[in-house]
This record gives structure tokens, sequence and C-alpha cells, in this order.
């Protein structure tokens, strides 16, 4: 690309990836902080912040989250894992609002060298999580994020991206 340079926030921005294998070292408390104050000062809808936060690190507890319907099977080596409870009382702003909310976690993350990456529970999953973590049956819960420093391998893992041309559309 000609022209101007970029800023770093953009490089920065372009470097976040999903990654699924975790080595098995802790996260300091100052990362599990600083992730905590970006999820406290995500926006929302009418500013709403309609979400509860449970951390998991028990071993135990992360295997089970692991195995529960849906697609959170990297949650068992992660490091941390953060599961979002949201109000569900009002779905589609939720549903906007947990995604934002994800993404600013993930980018906290990247900012400590922290690998992370989405998963979701469907099904009787969700139900599955609400009783292991005590949530309660009418809050809204599909969501969790895994946490934990890249494996090497994972660290290696090329990145493929469609074309400009193939995504870009103008006026149509």
């Amino acid at each position: 690309m000609n022209g101007p340079s970029r800023p770093a926030e953009i490089a920065f921005l372009r470097r976040l990836r999903a990654v699924r294998q975790f080595t098995t070292d802790p996260l300091p408390d100052h990362v599990v902080g600083d992730l905590l104050d970006v999820a406290r000062w995500s926006g929302s809808a009418s500013n709403r912040q309609p979400w509860d936060l449970i951390l998991v690190s028990n071993r135990d507890t992360l295997r089970q989250l692991a195995g529960a319907e849906g697609y959170a099977g990297h949650v068992a080596g992660a490091a941390l894992a953060i599961v979002l409870v949201m109000s569900g009382d009002r779905p589609e702003q939720d549903t906007f609002d947990e995604g934002r909310l994800s993404e600013r976690l993930m980018l906290a993350a990247l900012a400590h060298g922290v690998g992370s990456s989405i998963g979701w529970f469907k099904g009787a999953g969700r139900n599955q999580v609400k009783e292991l973590l005590g949530v309660p049956a009418d809050r809204l819960l599909r969501t969790v994020v895994s946490f934990g420093y890249p494996t090497e391998a994972a660290a290696r893992r090329g990145r493929r991206r469609k074309p400009m041309a193939e995504i870009v559309h103008r006026e149509r």
C-alpha cells in the first residue's frame, strides 16, 4: 500500500486472532485486572452494562465447560475463562453488547501477549453451564472467552484472508 504509513494501533488490531492452544502458565493478577477493567469500561446499548462476568481458572471446571454442548473445547487448556452472563432483558441489544465485550477482552489480552478465543454454548450446554456456575435460569448465557499464553505451534500458525476485492463492494 502506497501513501502515509499506518498508525501503530492499526497494526495492533490486525494482529488479533483466535488462539486455542495454550501453555500451562497462569496469567498474572495485573493482566486479569486489566481485562476486567477494560470489560468494565466497554460500551453498551444505553450504557446498561447488561453483563456479569464469571472467572474460571479451576482446571476441573474448565474441562467441564469445554465438555458442554457447543464450541468451547479450547477452554479445557486455558489458564482462564471468562463466561459472559447477559441480562436477557433485551436480547438484540445484549447480542450486540456481548460481541463488543468479547472483542474488547480479546484486544486487552493481546496487549499483554495473551492469546484468546471466543467460544459458545448451545442447546443443553447452556443450561448445563448455568447449573455448574450457579447462574439463574432467566439470564442469557452463551459465550465464553478463553485466555492463556499461546503455545509455540499456535504462535506460528499462519493467517489467510480473502482479497479485499472479494469482500468490499462500493455502492451496491
